[in-house]
């Protein structure tokens, strides 16, 4: 497969030539060469290293931006996805995002009553090539979060993909993926917040759409 440059190329939000996006991706893979063991690696470091808080949102532009995501805590998908891609990008591994509309069967009772729906909009995953072979990894939530909800922590060896489990480990339905929205060399912000617009509301779609994290909503199920 030819390599398009848009797969390894930095870009505002895509910002892989930050030097601390640069300094993160190295120590994550510190020792290692084998595009495939960077991967894993960089997968584990986003995967664990933020926790997920669906409450943890502003949707302001600059706090898309990889190096923006190295300086919070925890975040959600889309951000997640963002840092992993362009993680890879600065290792050299070419990598895009994806995106796909999920149905999720677990969320809490009041995340979906905030929002309305069960139905998450723009679920963002990172793509990476490997061996002429796109990988789709899904870094979003973290293991104790996993060990929390009582499902399977997603893992990554290299030659497979890492997209949400159908059942929980109870056999419960968990994730659903119900409408692919592609694959895309930057992130589509605009598109993203308009549909968000439209699906929960004017004011979730606006820069600051939650209440700052899941303790301050009061959701236990989403506090670590």
């Amino acid at each position: 497969m030819d390599v398009d440059p848009a797969w390894t190329s930095p870009t505002w939000y895509l910002d892989s030539d930050d030097p601390g996006v640069i300094a993160f991706a190295a120590d994550a893979t510190a020792g290692l060469d084998d595009p495939r063991d960077v991967a894993v690696a960089l997968f584990y470091a986003v995967r664990d290293g933020f926790r997920y808080d669906p409450y943890n949102v502003d949707h302001a532009p600059e706090k898309f931006r990889a190096s923006s995501v190295l300086e919070s805590a925890s975040n959600w998908c889309v951000p997640k996805s963002v840092l992993l891609t362009a993680a890879a990008r600065s290792r050299g591994i070419p990598a895009r995002l994806g995106f796909a509309d999920v149905k999720n069967h677990l969320t809490s009772e009041k995340l979906k009553a905030q929002m309305q729906t069960d139905v998450f909009a723009w679920h963002g995953y990172s793509e990476l090539l490997l061996d002429g072979r796109w990988h789709k990894l899904s870094s979003a939530f973290n293991i104790e979060l996993c060990d929390k909800f009582g499902v399977r922590a997603l893992e990554f060896d290299g030659t497979g993909d890492a997209l949400m489990h159908p059942f929980d480990t109870a056999g419960n339905r968990h994730m659903e993926y119900v409408n692919q929205r592609g694959s895309f060399d930057d992130l589509p912000l605009e598109r993203i917040l308009a549909d968000f617009a439209v699906m929960y509301g004017h004011d979730v779609a606006t820069s600051n759409g939650g209440p700052g994290s899941a303790a301050a909503a009061g959701d236990d199920a989403f506090t670590s």
